[in-house]
């Protein structure tokens, strides 16, 4: 069964496409499409912004489509500079992933040199009748000023994230350690939700 994943960001599907194709569920993206939509996201939060894409693309493509958004949240910045929803999107710009590297590394020294940082991301399966909706964070890592060499493209803030458990970047951990992580039971929720609610 095709199913639409309302994303060009190829990391994004690059976490499920796999365990999905072995449940009988092949994902498409965006960029397997002929055209490509320009969608406000405005949305207050993750799920309202995956609601948003997964009913614009299903319209079009009319097919079972995912939305997915993800929020980030730091616990020292005050709220107006909350990257909320708008992570990759600064002053009006969309930035690549270096200028998002760039730009948090600066906010990071500006703010002492680590910062904690959440994300919260949401997930909204649409297929022209009902949503499914599905939400998880993950939480206690934290953001440093100082990149590491390693980039996971359309996930730049890995770069600059610090596991605290182990002191490491999220790039420098070993498959077994991020195996082990909260991450890993995440992907595999995910997975079992929208296997469930397609």
């Amino acid at each position: 069964m095709k199913v639409l994943f309302a994303t060009t960001n190829q990391a994004k599907v690059g976490k499920y496409k796999e365990s999905l194709k072995e449940r009988g569920i092949e994902l498409i993206t965006i960029n397997d499409l002929d055209f490509k939509l320009d969608i406000n996201e405005n949305g207050k939060n993750a799920i309202e912004n995956a609601y948003i894409k997964a009913k614009a693309y299903y319209e079009r493509a009319k097919i079972p489509t995912i939305g997915m958004d993800n929020c980030l949240f730091i616990e020292e910045l005050p709220e107006e500079k909350q990257p909320g929803t708008h992570v990759r999107r600064v002053n009006g710009k969309e930035l690549t992933d270096e200028e998002m590297i760039e730009y948090y590394t600066n906010l990071v020294k500006e703010y002492g040199g680590k910062l904690t940082a959440k994300w919260v991301y949401g997930m909204v399966i649409y297929d022209g009748q009902e949503r499914k909706e599905y939400s998880w964070s993950k939480s206690n890592f934290y953001l440093v000023d100082k990149p590491c060499e390693k980039r996971n493209p359309g996930y730049p803030l890995d770069s600059i994230s610090i596991m605290p458990e182990n002191n490491q970047y999220w790039l420098e951990l070993t498959e077994e350690q991020k195996n082990k992580s909260k991450e890993k039971s995440n992907t595999d929720d995910v997975i079992e939700f929208i296997v469930n609610n397609i």
